[in-house]
């Protein structure tokens, strides 16, 4: 009789943690659908007041807010779903190349031969070629130069299959880099684990989020500067930059608030 009782006694605790399992999945569905419905993937510019207004009731990041609005004028938000790194720096980067037709040129020859070099890396050709050339499709139509090329960045990243296509192959580049200095990069690897492991854990897989080591590998790949402000609860008012690569020049600026990437305009 004891073995039964305590035989349903385990059972009702298995099932508990089940319940308690799927209603923190449902939650968690209800929030990410609740994000999707109310927050564009990219948002209009607005004023850094609009920060701070954020932070009425928090001493420590008003003073950081007012502070990064000693330096900036406006920011974008993105959407929070885990892609905003690779989603901020592909639309902000774009934006910029607007207005230099040369960059714009370079950036678009490098964008062009990435697709041979993830080949050579050993990334199937059909799946490369699927990203590759939406993601090509997305810079030529930006760079037609027309008047409303702004407005077509701004349609094409709130357009859900352009943008995510966008940020898939921003992936698969910053994963071709990782693998091709494999060396360098697997002293900020924790763990056990291969670059290549690394690689298709935590870079590939749409909804993974982004840390230094994506930051790096991307903007040396694509050999661009880019400032991150990082504002957090640490001491001072001051919102710390670190440029990466190192000793770069920034050419797309971001504001990192813990677990998220937003667009920051000097």
């Amino acid at each position: 009789m004891g073995d039964q009782s305590a035989q349903t006694k385990s059972n009702e605790n298995t099932s508990s943690e089940v319940n308690q399992d799927e209603l923190i999945l449902q939650q968690q569905r209800r929030i990410e659908k609740e994000i999707k419905e109310t927050t564009p993937l990219v948002g209009e510019k607005e004023s850094l007041k609009a920060l701070e207004s954020e932070y009425t009731e928090d001493e420590v990041y008003l003073s950081k807010a007012k502070a990064l609005a000693q330096k900036y004028s406006y920011f974008r938000r993105t959407r929070p779903d885990g892609n905003c790194f690779f989603r901020a720096f592909s639309y902000a980067y774009l934006e910029k190349l607007l207005n230099n037709k040369e960059e714009f040129v370079k950036f678009r020859e490098l964008a062009h031969k990435s697709k041979e070099d993830l080949v050579e890396l050993g990334f199937p050709r059909f799946t490369v070629e699927d990203f590759h050339d939406t993601f090509m499709g997305v810079i030529d139509k930006v760079g037609e130069g027309k008047e409303e090329s702004y407005a077509e960045l701004h349609r094409l990243f709130n357009d859900q299959g352009y943008s995510d296509y966008a940020v898939v192959y921003l992936r698969l580049i910053t994963s071709g880099q990782l693998q091709r200095e494999a060396e360098f990069y697997q002293h900020f690897i924790e763990g056990d684990r291969t670059v290549k492991e690394f690689c298709h854990q935590e870079v590939e897989p749409m909804y993974k989020e982004s840390d230094h080591i994506h930051i790096i590998a991307m903007s040396t790949a694509l050999n661009t500067g880019v400032r991150v402000r990082y504002m957090d609860r640490g001491a001072g008012t001051e919102v710390t930059a670190h440029d990466f690569p190192e000793g770069s020049t920034p050419s797309v600026h971001l504001l990192y608030r813990p677990g998220h990437y937003d667009i920051l305009y000097p």
